[in-house]
């Protein structure tokens, strides 16, 4: 009997202990084991932002710019440009803050600005489909620092005549429509009806009227058609291509004469700083007499810089 318990009993203490050393075997083998990050506890973001600055000199031409210029001379300008883009599920919020400030000396006018340009664009959209948004746009545009037009007096004399300054003139719009992406370059937004105000916060360019202003008035209210196209492309890692034009057509004064903003950037990466960039701005505004002999003409005016530089991302 006592020889039948003490086998038990052995029994039972082999089977503890094996039973013990598979348990720590097996400790042993999840503790080596590589940990994997389950996928499902990565949450996608919703905002993404980012930017670039630019600085660069070269040789700029204008036509009738608004905001003051030469015919021909050397110029250093810089460009700020800021983006945020928000997505979740059909809701899209996108905005982009442009800043453009120019800088040139020339022999006939000496040390003067030849850009300045704030520009500010949010679209709020909600996804109809794929390809076509319900979207609600605003802009508001003006400029930094007070702007001059020349008018030639005699051969090589000029008359400096004060024509613009920080919100004088600013525009800002309100626009509700359909925003139509055929494909992630290329976005067209069309609004039958649109919100806009121009703001002449100085005193002698509103008491002269400029910009559509009643006389003595610092603002006037809009209502009309407005239509946006954007095109971006980026044909490799080096070159690119950003074109906008905004047509606005004021359904209360003379609505066929329309209302033109368009921009065009180029630029060619060399290495990670060095940047070629070409830029042509057309704006024409049927409420901007101030061009012609009397200066009291609208005219197209256009802008043309290109230049050499450095570029970095933000």
């Amino acid at each position: 009997m006592k020889i039948i318990t003490g086998f038990v009993i052995a029994l039972v203490l082999s089977s503890y202990t094996f039973c013990q050393d598979a348990s720590i075997r097996k400790l042993q083998i999840e503790s080596a084991r590589t940990i994997k990050k389950d996928i499902a506890d990565t949450s996608k973001k919703n905002w993404r932002a980012g930017g670039t600055y630019q600085i660069s000199a070269g040789q700029g031409s204008l036509s009738n710019w608004a905001a003051g210029g030469d015919d021909f001379s050397l110029s250093v300008s810089t460009t700020l440009n800021l983006l945020s883009f928000f997505k979740k599920e059909k809701t899209s919020w996108d905005n982009l803050l442009n800043i453009n400030f120019g800088y040139i000396k020339t022999t006939s006018l000496g040390s003067r600005k030849n850009d300045d340009r704030i520009d500010f664009v949010s679209r709020y959209g909600y996804a109809l489909n794929k390809k076509l948004n319900l979207t609600t746009l605003t802009n508001f545009r003006s400029q930094l620092l007070n702007g001059f037009s020349y008018t030639e007096t005699f051969k090589g004399s000029f008359r400096k005549n004060f024509a613009s300054a920080f919100l004088s003139p600013a525009y800002i719009l309100i626009s509700q429509g359909l925003d139509y992406k055929p494909y992630k370059d290329l976005s067209v937004f069309i609004s039958p009806f649109t919100s806009r105000w121009v703001i002449v916060r100085d005193d002698s360019l509103s008491a002269r009227g400029d910009y559509g202003v009643t006389p003595g008035k610092h603002s006037t209210s809009q209502l009309g058609a407005f239509a946006t196209i954007n095109y971006s492309k980026s044909f490799n890692r080096f070159i690119s291509y950003r074109g906008r034009i905004d047509l606005f057509s004021n359904y209360k004064n003379n609505p066929l004469n329309t209302d033109l903003y368009m921009t065009n950037a180029l630029s060619a990466k060399v290495g990670k700083l060095i940047c070629f960039s070409w830029n042509l701005d057309m704006i024409y505004d049927d409420d901007v007499k101030i061009f012609g002999e009397n200066g009291t003409s609208p005219a197209l005016q256009m802008k043309s810089v290109f230049g050499v530089g450095l570029q970095v991302k933000i």
